[in-house]
């Protein structure tokens, strides 16, 4: 019997650029390459139809975001209330196959009674409530910052209707263990990704590299720390690099010698940048979800150091040298820059990563799931 599987995506998941758009893509390639049949369904706000998709997808379905101030007002998340689409709804009804909602924000119709009788698996990428209160502690705008904190609180209160889930999907045990505790039927199933095997390199590379959405206030707050804190202090050369920097990001980074920015580098050529590191330094102050920056440094790069709420359960932790404090981060990188990077580490790297991380692997846990749960 052929697999069919309806997704439905909060964004265009092409090109595969950001976080969750990544996984997603992904996670349709993996998918597609097992056999499911793919109807997927995406919403249309902020990046053009993609006819790559029809390469992965049985068809692919597109509805527009609402958005506007009356939105702001209603008792229901704002990233879940402009996804309200009555034809989303009417084409998820007319077909019978199991339902993947990709996060909190395409939960509307979880609970609608025409889709009583689907199967309806739900993706979650972070505990969204903790994510948006972090954006509110880190964002320095204050209308952002009121936006924020009020998403949190509808994100906490809205979060309940995953009860209605036949399972959930965590995309790291951290997250795992809270959605498992509180509402049960979960399991943890890694962050898809571009990485079919391990790319690093043994030997030496030539500077620190910090890499990630430069516009994102997380990755902001990351930055600004790191370079008053520890770029700032070292001798060695430093890399920033990732999209759309503000104006203000590159005025700072031109002050100090030792540090380049590279705004908006394409995959091809991160990939290399990521290559020719000698230390991937990532930090954050979320413990939310699994940063695919993370994925992106053991796959292909050398040396990781990260602190406590980047790798906390994550299952990479013996992966990465942990560092909490600049002190530590600075004693860590004088360390390892007199060290070459072995062939035993890219091999506990394979071991690891090429395991648990594979794409074909936990795209076919998906379709277990749907065969077992068409069964009942």
């Amino acid at each position: 019997m052929e697999t069919a599987l309806q997704l439905v995506a909060f964004n265009i998941p092409y090109p595969p650029d950001y976080g969750g758009i990544i996984d997603i893509f992904y996670k349709v390639k993996a998918l597609s390459e097992c056999g499911v049949s793919v109807f997927l369904h995406c919403f249309e706000y902020d990046r053009p139809k993609a006819t790559e998709l029809e390469k992965y997808c049985a068809k692919v379905f597109y509805y527009s975001r609402k958005s506007g101030i009356r939105y702001l007002l209603s008792t229901k998340p704002y990233i879940v209330v402009t996804r309200d689409n009555s034809q989303l709804l009417n084409n998820l009804s007319l077909n019978r196959s199991p339902i993947l909602f990709e996060g909190l924000h395409t939960c509307l119709y979880l609970e609608n009674p025409m889709l009583s009788k689907h199967l309806r698996l739900v993706r979650t990428h972070n505990v969204e409530h903790e994510y948006y209160l972090n954006l509110a502690r880190s964002e320095q705008n204050l209308f952002k910052k009121i936006f924020f904190r009020a998403e949190s609180c509808k994100l906490k209160r809205y979060e309940k209707v995953i009860k209605k889930a036949s399972q959930l999907l965590c995309i790291s045990p951290n997250d795992n263990f809270y959605f498992d505790h509180l509402y049960g039927h979960s399991l943890f199933i890694p962050a898809f990704h571009p990485f079919n095997e391990i790319k690093s390199v043994e030997g030496k590379g030539k500077y620190i590299l910090f890499h990630g959405n430069l516009s994102v206030s997380e990755n902001i707050q990351a930055v600004d720390y790191l370079i008053k804190n520890v770029f700032s202090k070292i001798k060695q050369d430093v890399i920033i690099a990732g999209k759309n920097p503000s104006e203000r990001l590159i005025q700072k980074i031109k002050q100090y010698p030792n540090i380049q920015l590279i705004s908006n580098p394409e995959n091809e050529q991160m990939e290399g940048i990521i290559q020719n590191a000698h230390i991937c330094l990532i930090s954050t102050f979320q413990d939310t979800g699994l940063k695919l920056k993370l994925l992106a440094s053991l796959f292909s790069g050398r040396f990781c150091i990260a602190n406590g709420p980047m790798i906390h359960k994550t299952g990479l932790e013996h992966l990465c040298h942990q560092a909490d404090t600049p002190e530590e981060i600075i004693s860590l990188i004088n360390l390892l820059f007199d060290q070459d990077f072995t062939s035993e580490e890219i091999e506990m790297r394979k071991l690891i990563l090429e395991d648990a991380f594979s794409n074909h692997r936990n795209a076919m846990k998906i379709i277990r799931l749907i065969e077992e749960g068409q069964k009942l």
